[in-house]
């Protein structure tokens, strides 16, 4: 118990400088994309500073597995944690820190109470947007038949295709590009399950709600109905005179 108290604790204390930390990350990945003239120097300083929240994320997952009650059990349950720590070691590509960085980032989120549902998918809305835009802007500019070439057709093709809606007038045409098409069509999908079944569950709660207080409003009545009519039989013996009936 006070080890696993203590792993809460690490989760609690880490979590917002491991958010700020992500959001370094969200920089240091845009910069060389959104600026492919940039300084040597900048993007070797970018490049650092990813590989610096990618171990940031690693050391969490290790400190957590470390403080766990039962380590086998963590890794049972923190499986895709593990894949994510371990995915950018398998090859030096920027995409794969990316993809390891949102996976991380996404299930700190998930295991922190305090985050609304709502507030969680709204990030998540901006974030895949946000990071498809740019991994398909880095995969597809260049491409002998690529039509991605700004950043504007970027983000106009992500929301169209998180969408589903699909217009077709920007597609990627490389292998990479393509995978990262089906990942944001299964993110939208995804993400539209949990809104409309979240928009369900608030209506039914609240028509519950309604339905509670109308029950509780009834009873009320009932119980002070029932006290009147106690009242009046026992004002009706002080004077002696019969308790007449009320009427149905």
């Amino acid at each position: 118990m006070q080890q696993q108290s203590a792993q809460l604790r690490w989760e609690h204390r880490t979590q917002r400088p491991l958010f700020g930390l992500a959001l370094a990350f969200a920089v240091a990945y845009a910069v060389p994309i959104v600026r492919p003239d940039a300084d040597r120097d900048i993007v070797g300083l970018c490049s650092a500073v990813e590989w610096v929240v990618w171990a940031a994320f690693a050391l969490d997952y290790a400190v957590r597995l470390a403080l766990a009650p039962h380590r086998p059990a963590f890794i049972r349950t923190h499986w895709l944690d593990l894949g994510a720590v371990l995915l950018p070691m398998l090859q030096p590509m920027r995409l794969l820190r990316l993809v390891s960085t949102l996976l991380l980032v996404g299930q700190r989120a998930r295991m922190a109470s305090q985050i609304r549902l709502t507030t969680y998918v709204v990030g998540a809305v901006v974030g895949l947007l946000m990071f498809g835009s740019l991994a398909v802007l880095s995969v597809e500019r260049d491409a002998p038949d690529g039509n991605i070439r700004t950043l504007g057709d970027a983000v106009w093709w992500s929301f169209t295709t998180m969408t589903t809606v699909g217009y077709g007038d920007h597609a990627p045409t490389t292998g990479l590009g393509r995978m990262l098409a089906v990942g944001l069509m299964l993110s939208g999908i995804a993400l539209l399950g949990v809104v409309t079944a979240n928009i369900a569950a608030w209506f039914i709660a609240r028509f519950e709600k309604d339905d509670m207080e109308e029950r509780r409003q009834t009873e009320a009545i009932r119980e002070l109905t029932e006290e009147v009519r106690a009242l009046r039989g026992e004002l009706a013996a002080l004077k002696g005179t019969p308790v007449e009936q009320p009427l149905e």
